[in-house]
């Protein structure tokens, strides 16, 4: 006869929570890999939980919704001239949301918060209208530059400062576009600033 094998208690209690987040049936698991669940919640057997974002069980067993989806972009829809918050912070503005899941990028301070700790993705496109000037434009993770990207020809109606990057950030920080170098008389319209959490620590 061959013995039966049992699964542990960490296999056990996820699929106890599986099933009460609705799903039949599911593939078995190593006690490292996630188990996914389609819209419902995430299973995480680990030896050192955490418990953000999440429940964690003695049998460290991390529970995390999978609604924490995180993206933002923004645009600049009119070419109005800065605005004297504008000419003081040199923070760059936007007056349009295109998207913004979890609604975390405030559009009126241009400013998007982190509501996890994570890697996240982040680009911009700012665009100087008729302006001879050199722009340098700034990604500001908490009043620290991390990139910059620079429009100077001069013989060009229209021309763009784009960049992106990966970027490790922490919960409640601050990230946004800053105007190093130059004005944006004449307005910025169709300039445009991204990101997304593309998956959490």
């Amino acid at each position: 006869m061959v013995p039966a094998h049992f699964p542990g208690p960490c296999a056990m209690l996820a699929l106890t929570l599986l099933l009460g987040c609705g799903v039949a049936s599911c593939l078995g698991q190593n006690d490292t890999e996630p188990i996914v669940l389609e819209g419902k919640c995430l299973v995480v057997c680990d030896s050192n939980p955490s418990s953000e974002g999440g429940v964690t069980s003695s049998l460290g067993i991390s529970v995390r919704s999978a609604g924490a989806k995180v993206a933002f972009s923004a645009v600049r829809g009119t070419n109005h001239e800065p605005s004297e918050m504008s000419n003081t912070s040199m923070t760059i503005y936007f007056d349009q949301v295109l998207v913004n899941i979890g609604n975390h990028f405030d559009l009126k301070a241009s400013v998007f918060s982190a509501p996890r700790r994570g890697i996240y993705s982040f680009s911009f496109h700012v665009v100087k209208v008729y302006n001879r000037q050199t722009i340098q434009v700034n990604l500001m993770q908490n009043d620290y530059p991390v990139i910059s990207a620079f429009a100077g020809d001069q013989d060009v109606t229209r021309e763009a400062a784009s960049n992106g990057v990966l970027l490790m950030v922490e919960r409640e920080d601050r990230v946004y576009l800053k105007l190093e170098r130059g004005t944006l008389m004449g307005g910025w319209k169709y300039s445009t600033f991204s990101g997304f959490l593309v998956f959490p620590l």
